[in-house]
């Protein structure tokens, strides 16, 4: 799982890497910690309406931790405090948070510098840096949706997909040896418009993860 991440210092390379007709006003903060303000990257809801100028793909900012539409008004307090910014893919379609989304096909890619996890095998937590070997941004795989604050406005949320990282030959040797191993899923380029577009139903057919000695592992020593 991952709970910090680095998002873009550029806007523009929402334009360049995802096919973003319209860069957001801001990215927000660059260090991303769950229920922060985060962009992610999606189909806009319009885009089946048949108008010719919406686009295939925007950008959209939100909170880093869904809440689902799904939560009454006198929920919401307690769907905030949740720990929301992960989402198993295995059991995300059967989720009360998740299911909604999932279901919908409600498909996301949120874009990032570098994301974070911890390493433990000296026995103490180091924060460990991973980022692509060519410098290159990440697009990690996830699920949004939206619901209506107290005051009736809408509100953006989204979460990152995880799954078991056991048998990764990279992502294996972090967390504590005593828990499962997870990892989000870091999508290769070539299937970012595979996922946006995905059909409702179990896709995680779709969550092939970008190739582990692509990648670079860099210790954060304090």
């Amino acid at each position: 799982m991952c709970s910090h991440y680095q998002t873009l210092k550029d806007a523009e390379l929402l334009l360049k890497k995802f096919g973003v007709r319209e860069k957001p006003a801001a990215v927000g903060k660059y260090d991303i910690w769950p229920r922060y303000q985060g962009v992610f990257v999606r189909r806009p809801v319009e885009h089946d309406a048949g108008d010719e100028a919406v686009p295939e793909r925007e950008a959209v900012a939100g909170r880093w931790g869904l809440i689902s539409a799904m939560t009454k008004a006198d929920g919401l307090d307690n769907a905030g405090k949740l720990s929301t910014f992960n989402a198993r893919s295995e059991t995300a379609p059967k989720s009360f948070t998740f299911g909604n989304a999932w279901r919908r096909a409600q498909h996301c890619i949120i874009p990032a510098d570098a994301i974070f996890e911890p390493d433990w095998r000296s026995g103490v937590a180091v924060a460990t840096r991973f980022t692509r070997d060519d410098g290159a941004t990440l697009g990690i795989a996830g699920l949004w949706d939206r619901w209506r604050d107290a005051a009736g406005q809408i509100q953006e949320s989204y979460t990152m997909l995880t799954i078991n990282a056991d048998e990764d030959p990279l992502f294996q040797d972090y967390h504590q040896a005593s828990k499962e191993k997870r990892m989000v899923v870091i999508l290769p380029e070539g299937a970012y418009g595979d996922w946006l577009t995905a059909p409702v139903g179990d896709t995680r057919d779709f969550l092939v993860t970008f190739p582990a000695d692509r990648l670079i592992a860099e210790a954060q020593i304090q």
